[in-house]
């Protein structure tokens, strides 16, 4: 398999074909979604609540990031590596890029930025430099405790004008995706048609460019609370390999997600 790059993403959309990604932690599983086609891998700071336990992923680090990218960097052979920038890595310009920066050298292929229109500067300064961005809008969760906890965005028509705005304002920067999370499906097809560039739902409905889910989820390795746009792919399967090639296969199709994971 070719190595994808954000042209491969940029002609899926436009041949209107889908694409799939998964986080990853580490060399072993990121070598099996790599093998199972999954076109991007994320090393999210996500990894705060799946791997160190955190109730968020405020706690996570720069050094956590970087460890674990590095991880995932020296397994995957053909998928995108995007990486999470850490909580209040957007402090300012001068911080953004040093850290962008740091986790560029550690392997990351697209950074990726929680936050609203007013990233555009920061965005703009990294594509100057660069530095593929990916914005993260909806549900960011880096902002959990000014949303009240982990709940759908874009269901007032105001706020959705507002994410549609905010995305076409920070692809205009310089933006090469965007990732909607937790939005209505027609939402997500909004911000779609509106950007050039590819869009990547997590529960964000069926007709964007890309879809991704936290590795663990695709697994079934839940405990308590199961988010309606998770699907486990490894019940009834005899690997997680298999899992992940389900995963992958079923987005390519566009059976996944189905209307019981949309908002």
């Amino acid at each position: 398999m070719k190595p994808v790059t954000l042209n491969t993403l940029s002609n899926l959309k436009t041949q209107g074909d889908t694409f799939s990604c998964l986080t990853a932690y580490d060399a072993t599983f990121a070598r099996c979604a790599d093998e199972a086609g999954i076109e991007v891998l994320l090393v999210g700071d996500s990894l705060g609540m799946v791997l160190q336990g955190h109730a968020s992923t405020l706690p996570v680090t720069l050094d956590d990031l970087c460890y674990h990218t590095r991880c995932v960097a020296r397994a995957k052979r053909h998928s995108l590596l995007m990486v999470d920038l850490p909580f209040m890595s957007n402090v300012d310009t001068a911080q953004l890029l040093r850290d962008a920066g740091t986790l560029m050298r550690a392997g990351a292929e697209l950074i990726k930025i929680e936050g609203e229109a007013w990233m555009a500067d920061g965005v703009n300064e990294l594509h100057r430099r660069g530095v593929p961005v990916c914005a993260h809008l909806g549900l960011t969760p880096q902002s959990v405790h000014r949303f009240g906890g982990f709940k759908v965005q874009g269901r007032e028509r105001d706020q959705a004008q507002r994410i549609i705005h905010d995305a076409q304002c920070l692809v205009d920067a310089g933006a090469a995706v965007i990732l909607l999370e937790c939005v209505p499906a027609e939402l997500g097809k909004a911000v779609r048609d509106a950007v050039a560039a590819p869009v990547i739902g997590i529960g964000a409905g069926a007709e964007v460019d890309g879809q991704i889910l936290v590795m663990h989820d695709v697994l079934g390795l839940n405990s308590g609370y199961v988010p309606r746009f998770v699907k486990n792919f490894l019940s009834g399967r005899d690997s997680i390999p298999d899992a992940f090639r389900a995963y992958h296969e079923a987005v390519k199709a566009r059976t996944f997600p189905a209307e019981e994971h949309t908002f």
